[in-house]
């Protein structure tokens, strides 16, 4: 699983970016013991998506009693990569049509562009067992059943990050943590163009083959049918986090 757990250095900016769409919470889970604000933010650059998640993460590192946020969103075109030495995967970033980011999370190159949903936890794992192997795998659960709801059987595969549909990557996971707070998430692929991914080597993979929820489904769909709906599916899960009561 892609995770690079850092320190933050500095204080995050206080500006606020620009927000596409509804820019306000779909809505906040009525579970009792983990409360939990989801936002819809439409289409957002990268790095304004970035500042956004800093500045949140700041804010619940001064006040505990911040809520957690799940950011979702549309990306404009872009490259990431996590912080690693090996950066083999863009195959050298001259030749890239959009713009490129080197970002506190784990993994390889990826692409992120529109018809991708975007989601980023903002979560305070100290109040849910400071277990990030759990974390990432609840997200890949989180993915899988989701997918599953749209008779899309998806699954992990043994020592590759991400979800698949067989051979097929539908989902990359990437996460970073500072102070136990996460950030950066996942990215699964609703629909339109998965060309932009030929241009790098996705996660480090070769050969791999990407698909998307309008390949699988033979439907059509949109990002923000898809981020409603699984809106609805993660203010059911959150509780699953926590760490259960002692006898």
């Amino acid at each position: 699983m892609s995770v690079d757990v850092a320190e933050q250095l500095g204080g995050a900016s206080s500006a606020s970016p620009v927000r596409a769409g509804l820019a306000v919470p779909l809505s906040q889970s009525s579970a009792l013991h983990a409360p939990l604000d989801v936002r819809w933010l439409g289409r957002m650059n990268f790095a304004d998506a970035l500042q956004l998640q800093e500045r949140i993460v700041a804010q619940k590192r001064n006040d505990p009693n911040v809520v957690d946020t799940i950011l979702l969103l549309e990306h404009d075109p872009v490259y990431t990569i996590g912080r690693t030495p090996d950066q083999t995967s863009l195959r050298g970033a001259s030749h890239l049509p959009h713009p490129f980011f080197q970002i506190n999370r784990g993994g390889q190159a990826t692409y992120h562009g529109p018809g991708q949903l975007m989601g980023y936890p903002i979560i305070d794992l100290r109040n849910y067992g400071q277990d990030l192997h759990k974390y990432l795998r609840w997200i890949e659960g989180l993915l899988i059943e989701f997918l599953g709801e749209s008779e899309i059987e998806a699954q992990r595969r043994e020592g590759l990050t991400g979800v698949w549909v067989q051979e097929r990557k539908i989902a990359s996971i990437g996460v970073g943590v500072r102070h136990w707070i996460t950030m950066h998430g996942f990215a699964l692929n609703v629909c339109g163009d998965l060309s932009p991914f030929d241009q790098i080597t996705p996660c480090g993979i070769s050969n791999v083959a990407m698909t998307s929820i309008e390949t699988e489904s033979r439907r059509s769909v949109s990002v923000i049918e898809v981020a409603a709906a699984f809106e609805k599916l993660v203010a059911r899960k959150i509780p699953e986090l926590r760490v259960p009561p002692a006898p």
